[in-house]
């Protein structure tokens, strides 16, 4: 039994969530799963960032606090999840006292493992605000490619960069111009671990995404800089240091800092080991970690590839990520999601129309996982009547609406053709090695085939008219069938656990197991119910014009 660690990217707790960032982390949740069917223990963690530059922005807007901001879009957060069906262990938010402590700990872990310096600085500051301005509260245009970008990173090229290096720098709250005045902070020697992240990332290549390893190999190849890791802020982390006041630990070292306090304190609070997760060679009967899988779009591919793996290598004897399962950018109906525009679907609205398996299909068979996909409502509707309803919805509902009806909802007695065990447990073998390899979309396609093969064997047995004529051939066709339909119950269930639940029910199975399943003659079958409801293709219509509309409020 393997010990394996999950850590889904924290959303900002700015805005209500919308598409987009769903379709990173949703993979976490499938991995998260299929480890628990296989019998591993799983970890799996995430939390709302309830600190940083967009959380203050937004409180600011409003005229409230940010704890305001915080709470409110933390509790819709944790309700999306719940409704989209995320399994996490443990899900929490930054602000609080929790993890406030395990931020400080770890920083002066850094501190006195000669990893992080002060040094007198030059910081933006803005005269009509009258205060020192954290990175992301600075914009200007990106130095290396021309691009409108914020203080930390450029969106458009992926360059990490200090508001210094800015073009035409302004402040993000007012639109003045900003001043550069001395300051002291601590900052992170990066670049002492430019030797062990190389070896680090040549080794890790074959696990993690493309995207991850060319972005993280470009860094390098540039050269890892020194970055500060402390801002004069109001909201956040104190620095827990004598003559501080007023300095907060600075966002990207403190929110990648959350996969191991809340690891720490789901432990506190259930009684766990964190240690099986985190340290290696941990004394707990031998067991130790073995993997961890971290789950987020693009965008935060450098804090997860090199931040938080320098943070680990520096504090010492924690475990370094194995997998980073990185997405790509999900635009919809063409065109980049654009909060401040309108220009989104926003996922407590989408959950109040549809079905989450619909939405979590969707966002795996269509989604970024090796390149910038785009949503359209007329694929929605389209994937969700023609793959989930026509497909797999039919398949099962045929075959046991058929059994309920001829054979009083038991299952028919059927012999299974020799090589059938062997190829369902083929079946299981692969797509378990595309998962754990990040391949989701082919794992699903992969299932999605065999669930057609299913449909045409189906077919071309003609169960209807053996029924009368060839009763024994009409009852082998529909028990193995019914043998199809549990483990594809089983197989789907990280993809699908919502209508999976629901036939596991219907056919008395046991909580998904990630092993070839067979069930009896004999069984019955109880009430047999619809998996997916069509979905009117006027609805296409519909959605489109509630985006416009919504864009339109909004200009």
């Amino acid at each position: 039994m393997a010990q394996i660690f999950i850590g889904g990217a924290w959303p900002y707790a700015n805005g209500s969530l919308h598409l987009g960032r769903v379709a990173g982390i949703l993979p976490g949740d499938v991995l998260a799963r299929y480890h628990r069917a296989k019998g591993d223990r799983v970890l799996y963690v995430s939390g709302s960032d309830c600190h940083g530059t967009p959380v203050a922005v937004s409180a600011a807007q409003e005229g409230v606090a940010p704890e305001e901001v915080a709470g409110r879009f933390h509790a819709e957060f944790a309700e999306c999840f719940r409704q989209l069906g995320f399994s996490y262990d443990w899900y929490t938010r930054t602000d609080q006292a929790f993890h406030h402590k395990g931020v400080q700990e770890l920083f002066l872990r850094l501190l006195e493992n000669g990893y992080l310096y002060p040094q007198t600085v030059s910081q933006a500051y803005c005269v009509a605000d009258q205060r020192f301005l954290p990175d992301r509260y600075v914009e200007g245009r990106c130095p290396v490619c021309g691009a409108k970008a914020r203080g930390d990173q450029c969106e458009q090229c992926s360059a990490l960069l200090d508001p210094a290096e800015l073009l035409e720098p302004v402040c993000k709250l007012c639109g003045q111009g900003v001043q550069w005045r001395q300051t002291e902070h601590y900052f992170l020697a990066l670049s002492k671990f430019q030797t062990q992240l190389e070896a680090y990332t040549a080794a890790k290549s074959t696990d993690w995404r493309e995207n991850a390893v060319c972005l993280t190999r470009r860094y390098l190849t540039e050269g890892l800089q020194d970055r500060a890791a402390t801002r004069d802020l109001d909201w956040g982390v104190d620095v827990p240091l004598p003559g501080t006041a007023g300095k907060k630990i600075y966002v990207w070292i403190e929110a990648v800092s959350g996969y191991w306090t809340a690891s720490r304190q789901w432990a506190e609070e259930t009684g766990g080991r964190w240690e099986d997760f985190w340290l290696d060679g941990a004394e707990a009967d031998g067991a130790g970690p073995d993997g961890a899988y971290y789950v987020h779009g693009k965008d935060n591919v450098p804090f997860h590839t090199l931040i938080w793996p320098a943070l680990l290598l520096g504090a010492g004897g924690l475990h370094l990520p194995d997998r980073i399962i990185a997405s790509e950018y999900l635009t919809l109906e063409g065109r980049k999601f654009s909060t401040s525009s309108n220009w989104a679907v926003w996922v407590p609205d989408l959950l109040k129309r549809y079905d989450p398996d619909s939405i979590r299909y969707y966002l795996i068979a269509n989604g970024p996982e090796k390149r910038d996909a785009n949503f359209t409502w007329r694929e929605f509707i389209h994937s969700h009547n023609g793959e989930l309803l026509g497909a797999w919805g039919n398949f099962v509902n045929r075959t046991l609406a058929f059994i309920a009806k001829s054979f009083g909802g038991r299952v028919p007695p059927g012999e299974l053709p020799d090589d059938w065990k062997e190829e369902t447990g083929r079946l299981y073998a692969i797509t378990g090695e595309r998962l754990e390899e990040g391949r989701l979309k082919e794992a699903l396609e992969g299932l999605f085939a065999g669930i057609r093969e299913a449909n045409k064997y189906f077919d071309g047995r003609k169960p209807w008219a053996a029924l009368k004529e060839n009763p024994d051939h009409c009852s082998e066709t529909l028990y193995v069938c019914v043998q199809w339909i549990a483990n594809f119950a089983n197989l789907l269930e990280p993809f699908l656990p919502f209508s999976c639940a629901r036939l596991r029910n219907m056919l008395s199975l046991t909580a998904p197991q990630w092993q070839v399943q067979r069930v009896e003659a004999g069984r019955s079958i109880g009430p047999v119910e619809l998996l997916f409801q069509r979905i009117d293709p006027s609805r296409i219509q519909e959605e489109e014009e509630r985006l416009a509309a919504s864009l339109n409020e909004s200009s």
